[in-house]
């Protein structure tokens, strides 16, 4: 079987090498469905859309000056260098992947399978879909001076007070430091006398 070079995958601009025979993107709603007591039909709840996955097959053969051992390299470098703990956040580039709104992705998975026949090396690669989570942070506003809420003995976080409890938190005194933390224990065990 002969397979055209016609579509081109580029991964932090690195074109990936070998005789590309396959594109598969997937991606999908999620959907909720809800009990409801007395009804037989459940309504269902768009909550978002799940990451999508992008599955490439490869074909690596021997070319003049590369080897498919060296193809294969380039592929395995992408996705695990040598002493890499944790996979990378990866820029993709391919028409079918722009058309599906598809920039970044988590090299997540690598298969490689090798037979007797034509001294091939088959590819699959996986890519699921990276979208970067934004967190945003918000800071909690002080009391005004006619309010019931405070900061006093809490370490900064705001409370609902009692005006009165305030006052009695900001005057009341420390406990007394003890010298001797090992003294006599004032429990009392039965049939036990202290020398």
């Amino acid at each position: 079987m002969v397979y055209s070079d016609g579509s081109e995958v580029m991964v932090d601009g690195v074109l990936l090498p070998g005789l590309f025979k396959s594109i598969e993107i997937t991606t999908a709603a999620e959907i909720e469905e809800q009990e409801v007591e007395g009804s037989a039909a459940k309504p269902k709840q768009a909550t978002g859309y799940e990451d999508g996955k992008v599955s490439l097959e490869l074909i690596l053969m021997d070319e003049e000056g590369l080897a498919k051992e060296e193809k294969l390299l380039v592929l395995q470098n992408l996705f695990r260098q040598q002493g890499q703990d944790i996979p990378a956040v990866h820029a993709i580039i391919n028409q079918h992947t722009a058309l599906r709104n598809i920039t970044q992705v988590l090299f997540k998975n690598m298969v490689t399978k090798e037979t007797n026949a034509n001294n091939q090396l088959a590819v699959t690669l996986e890519f699921w879909e990276y979208v970067p989570m934004t967190i945003s942070v918000t800071t909690a506003k002080k009391g005004t001076s006619g309010s019931d809420t405070g900061t006093a003995g809490n370490g900064g976080t705001e409370t609902n007070l009692n005006g009165d409890y305030k006052k009695y938190l900001e005057s009341r005194g420390k406990a007394p430091k003890q010298t001797d933390k090992t003294s006599k224990s004032p429990a009392f065990v039965r049939g036990y006398t202290e020398n």
